[in-house]
């Protein structure tokens, strides 16, 4: 999550919200979530004597940026933009289906030609009706215009059910593209990205509304098309009929626009802003529900707690959405009551231009279904207007998001990847981290020559993780370079430079697959290969006790899955690294999980692994690198030491007093004897 202060407690148990951060709210203070107060037996704070909760994260103020923006959008803003979603909606559909987009448009466009077409002929109808004459000549006149209405109903109604049709095949072809898309550009994207709030914050919007409004907003795009078809079928009508019931027919629809366009900009400003609230709710929910925080919720007995945090957050959530349903009410019933007003002026003037005989009886007939017809187009357009522009805005995130996305892939990259190395050049190399001042890695230059086994140590945040994730071609360096021999790695494809590093994270994912999987990554090498790296990892033991093997979904949730204990978990992710069979090993804390016996063996094992290839090992163990071939000492972002075991002990720095701090704790001769305490 971003970095947000604290907030501060009031005297009603409320939080005080600290003001936004700059390029937050413009006016510099974020608006407030009121934290009410909650009278349940269970969270009842004040009988209790507990104190408030402090939400922290939970303020809006950089999230309403583009609420400043939504506050100003009236009806002409949406019209001009409706073109654009419009567009962009059907050029996704294109490319979902291009024949059933083609068929849907197409199909709507007949429907609405035969929608007028019918209009017209019951003109012919009603004249035949009207006219003097005994009643059976009369409907036998009608007959011919009769038939054609008919005919045209017919036709409309299966045009419709075509276009229909088309309609429900492209959602689902859609939603898969949508999430195609995002997904492609989540696991392409530079994971320095991750790192920057802005970015997450914009994925966190594309993925919680803007992916799954792709569909609907399609659908909307159509369904606007379709009521703009009807609508443009009925003023045809009208116009042709007389020219004065045109613009009053426009005049009984603009309530109706208004109020829509008010209720979607009153919904989007609202959940823009609820956004850190929900995340927070959501973050807590699953705390709350899921197996891995089970056990300490309850040691801890933390229930309680995080029922409070939980319902001051969901109280929060509950009053703004409740504000917000009494302004949307408030808008739909003057938007209706005005409405009501313009319809009722339609018809007046209807009866105004019979009575002055300036339209026939039977045109007259003709106008009032014609304004029915485009009242019900009306209704259905103003409904998906309505839906559109609402949903439209998300999905301008997801567009919004797209287009950071591409923009996070970083410059183009020639070169293919080496196939080896003589010596791996870390050369004055400084990065920071997005939005932070102090470099995390502040001109290092390391080296590692093929077949050598270096090790990086150091306290905790003095960059030993991040200068591994450079080296790997995770992360670019601000300034300096990384070689391999002399090809500087900026213009080498970085997919193609991770297939020739192993990677074994102290962090590693415990995949919800087959051990197999977990332990191929994607790959396919062999069943040799596979067993060969299992064995070297001790990862063999642990699947030779799993009930199907390398097949058993190591997942607990799921029917006959397994869940490894963290030790066993390591060994697997050891296996990983081991059979990618990479010119470069970076170990990242490997036996973090182990214990002292499999430690010592998965150190033998990784010295073993080593001939031939070029190790770079993180450990805090220190006693685990005594037999590197050299040693660096990290402090703050900077290389203080380097050297074997040896000359780092004779020089008496950091690393010799953090590895005598170390070996004192095996010393029994500095201890004292508990008999005498």
């Amino acid at each position: 999550m971003a970095d947000v202060p604290p907030e501060s407690s009031t005297s009603d148990g409320s939080a005080a919200h600290a003001p936004a951060a700059e390029g937050g709210s413009p006016k510099g203070s974020a608006p407030r979530i009121p934290l009410p107060e909650t009278s349940s037996p269970e969270s009842d704070h004040a009988a209790d004597g507990e104190p408030p909760v402090e939400l922290g994260e939970v303020r809006i103020g950089d999230w309403y940026a583009h609420a400043t923006t939504m506050s100003g959008v009236g009806f002409l803003t949406i019209a001009r933009r409706l073109p654009s979603l419009i567009g962009q909606a059907v050029r996704m559909a294109w490319r979902a289906s291009p024949r059933d987009a083609l068929a849907t448009v197409s199909l709507s466009v007949l429907g609405g030609v035969f929608t007028a077409f019918g209009l017209l002929a019951t003109t012919g109808v009603l004249q035949a009706l009207f006219s003097a004459g005994p009643t059976p000549d009369r409907v036998k006149a009608a007959l011919p215009s009769l038939l054609l209405v008919g005919a045209a109903a017919t036709l409309r109604t299966g045009l419709q059910a075509g276009a229909g049709w088309a309609q429900s095949r492209l959602e689902p072809q859609v939603a898969r593209i949508a999430e195609k898309q995002l997904y492609d550009l989540t696991t392409r994207v530079e994971l320095i990205r991750f790192d920057d709030p802005d970015f997450h914050d914009s994925l966190q919007r594309a993925r919680t509304r803007g992916v799954s409004t792709v569909d609907s907003v399609v659908d909307s795009a159509i369904d606007v098309l379709t009521g703009l078809i009807g609508l443009g079928a009925a003023a045809g009508v009208l116009g042709i009929l007389h020219p004065v019931l045109l613009p009053l027919l426009v005049l009984a629809v603009i309530p109706d626009a208004w109020a829509a366009v008010r209720s979607a900009r009153m919904r989007y400003t609202t959940m823009y802003g609820l956004i850190p609230v929900r995340r927070r709710k959501w973050i807590l929910s699953e705390l709350m529900a899921e197996r891995e925080t089970a056990a300490e919720i309850r040691s801890f007995t933390m229930r309680r707690f995080l029922m409070r945090l939980y319902d001051a957050v969901a109280g929060a959530e509950q009053e703004v959405v409740l504000r917000l349903a009494r302004r949307q009410t408030v808008a739909k019933v003057i938007g209706e009551a005005l409405g009501g007003l313009g319809t009722a002026i339609v018809y007046v003037a209807l009866g105004v231009l019979l009575a002055i005989g300036a339209v026939p009886l039977a045109v007259a007939g003709t106008a009032v279904l014609a304004i029915r017809s485009g009242q019900g187009s009306l209704a259905n357009l103003m409904h998906s207007t309505n839906r559109l522009y609402e949903e439209g805005l998300y999905f301008t995130d997801f567009l919004d998001f797209c287009t950071l996305g591409r923009e996070g892939f970083g410059p183009a990259r020639p070169l293919p990847a080496p196939s080896a190395f003589g010596r791996i050049t870390v050369d004055e190399v400084t990065f920071h981290y997005p939005g932070k001042d102090d470099p995390a890695l502040d001109q290092v230059s390391i080296h590692l020559d093929r077949g050598e086994v270096v090790a990086l140590v150091g306290e905790n945040g003095s960059g030993k993780t991040t200068l591994s994730k450079v080296i790997a071609g995770l992360y670019d360096p601000g300034r300096g370079q990384v070689r391999w021999d002399d090809v500087d790695l900026r213009q080498v494809d970085h997919e193609d430079l991770r297939s020739r590093i192993a990677v074994i994270a102290q962090d590693h994912t415990r995949w919800p697959l087959t051990a197999k999987d977990n332990i191929a990554m994607g790959l396919e090498k062999g069943e040799e290969a596979l067993h060969a790296s299992a064995a070297v990892a001790g990862a063999d033991q642990v699947i030779a006790e799993l009930p199907h093997g390398y097949r058993t979904l190591l997942d607990r949730r799921f029917k006959d899955g397994h869940e490894p204990s963290g030790g066993q978990w390591q060994r697997i992710a050891v296996a990983r690294g081991f059979y990618r069979d990479a010119p470069l090993l970076i170990c990242d804390e490997p036996t973090a999980a182990l214990d002292a016996r499999a430690e010592h063996a998965l150190f033998e094992r990784i010295r073993e692994h080593a001939d031939g290839r070029t190790v770079l090992l993180i450990t805090h163990r220190l006693a685990s690198v005594r037999f590197a071939d050299r040693i660096y000492v990290l402090d703050h972002g900077k290389v203080v030491e380097q050297g074997t075991h040896n000359e780092l002990m004779a020089y008496d720095g950091i690393y010799a007093d953090l590895y005598n701090l170390q070996a004192s704790a095996y010393d029994t001769t500095n201890h004292k004897n508990p008999s005498r305490v």
